[in-house]
């Protein structure tokens, strides 16, 4: 079966939906489908095209058994909400071309992943010129995010935009998206049920697990064997709500037992970094390479999760899979009933966005109760293990693909 995918955000060594684009695709490599990727130059999350790369020219290469075009696209310095509507138009422009020349390709299905929304159509045009079948997958809902969080504003403006992304979205033989909650959205924005798939984010359980020593990233940093980190690690942008961590590590300077780490970058990293730089309990690391990954995770005591209230159940935070597969606690921010609530029920602790407060006492009751961390970190691996490993999912996803194609 030849997949044709479509996105943005395309990059192996990345993590996010970048890393779950290339490993889907990857995966399906290897299982025999000829799989061909229409992206962007990496550019996420410092938004800077990538050294090896560049922003303005065509490009192709061959990773994994997959075919990779690169197209050009405009990447400003510093986003705001109109250059990131401008951003995302210019791929959706330069990758039209690759796309429509796909067509005499002749794919069985074409996979668009949102965001950005501006690939939809392109990847419907191109599905429906070729025979295929049409698949989104909404790994979050950008545009109703757009407006929660106020990065655009116009009240004129989501009417129109929300009228025509419901359309579109009709359009597809199958919409997925990888909550029960993010389902049930796409229902309500008339996407008829039996349309609907629930393709949820994976994680290798072979590559994170929690160690049985403690990580050498703890000793690199001088951080003493009794202190309790409380880890912050992924991409640094408006809707993570970062300010929440900094302004109860600033609560907790006299706690001489918890360590604040931040890893990443992103739109907000500079600033908040100069912000909140005299503060004595908090570490900045830049985003770590992939052979890293399971020593950062298994440096932090905790794991922390901040979100904008509003935002809960219009993403699902891709880096809670690795934090699960870790072994150690969350801490998260959302409103209850909302799908993080309910994954982390047995597997941390919810407090209500905003509320320093209850964030601050959470982090002092696991610091306090080793034995509630312990048992919490088993239940998160567990849940990893049963819910998210990466070979379950995919096999769900193939057997999917198959049917929507009437094979056995």
């Amino acid at each position: 079966m030849r997949i044709l995918l479509v996105g943005i955000n395309y990059a192996p060594e990345l993590t996010g939906i970048g890393k779950y684009s290339s490993e889907m695709a990857e995966w399906m490599a290897s299982t025999g489908y000829e799989v061909r990727v229409v992206s962007a130059p990496p550019y996420y999350p410092e938004w800077r095209v990538a050294d090896e790369y560049s922003g303005g020219r065509y490009s192709k290469e061959e990773r994994a058994g997959v075919s990779i075009w690169r197209c050009p696209l405009w990447v400003p310095a510093r986003p705001t909400g109109l250059k990131r509507l401008v951003h995302l138009a210019s791929f959706g422009l330069s990758s039209l071309p690759i796309m429509l020349r796909q067509v005499f390709w002749r794919p069985d299905v074409v996979i668009a992943i949102e965001p950005p929304l501006f690939c939809a159509p392109t990847a419907w045009l191109c599905a429906r010129l070729s025979g295929a079948s049409a698949w989104l997958h909404v790994q979050d809902f950008e545009v109703d995010a757009a407006f929660e969080l106020g990065i655009l504003r116009s009240k004129g403006l989501r009417k129109t935009v929300s009228i025509l992304e419901s359309w579109l979205m009709r359009r597809f033989d199958r919409v997925s998206t990888i909550s029960h909650n993010m389902v049930r959205r796409l229902i309500h924005k008339s996407v008829a049920a039996e349309r609907t798939v629930l393709f949820t984010n994976w994680v290798d359980v072979d590559s994170i697990f929690p160690m049985s020593h403690s990580s050498p990233m703890r000793q690199q940093l001088g951080i003493a064997p009794d202190c309790m980190v409380a880890l912050y690690s992924g991409n640094m942008g408006e809707k993570q709500g970062l300010e929440i961590i900094l302004d109860t590590a600033a609560a907790l300077t006299n706690e001489q037992n918890v360590q604040f780490i931040l890893c990443g970058d992103g739109a907000v990293r500079q600033r908040l970094q100069e912000q909140y730089r005299s503060l004595p309990n908090v570490k900045w690391l830049p985003l770590q390479p992939l052979e890293r990954l399971n020593d950062l995770l298994n440096m932090a005591d905790v794991h922390l999760l901040p979100q904008k209230s509003g935002a809960e159940d219009l993403v699902m935070p891709s880096k809670l899979t690795g934090m699960l597969a870790s072994g150690r606690p969350v801490i998260a921010t959302a409103n209850q009933r909302t799908q993080i609530a309910m994954v982390l029920v047995d597997c941390g602790l919810v407090v209500e966005p905003d509320n320093m407060v209850a964030f601050s006492n959470s982090i002092l009751r696991l610091a306090d109760d080793v034995e509630l961390r312990n048992h919490l970190g088993k239940q998160a691996r567990n849940y990893a293990v049963q819910h998210l490993a990466k070979n379950n999912v995919m096999k769900k996803f193939d057997r999917q693909l198959k049917e929507l194609r009437g094979l056995p």
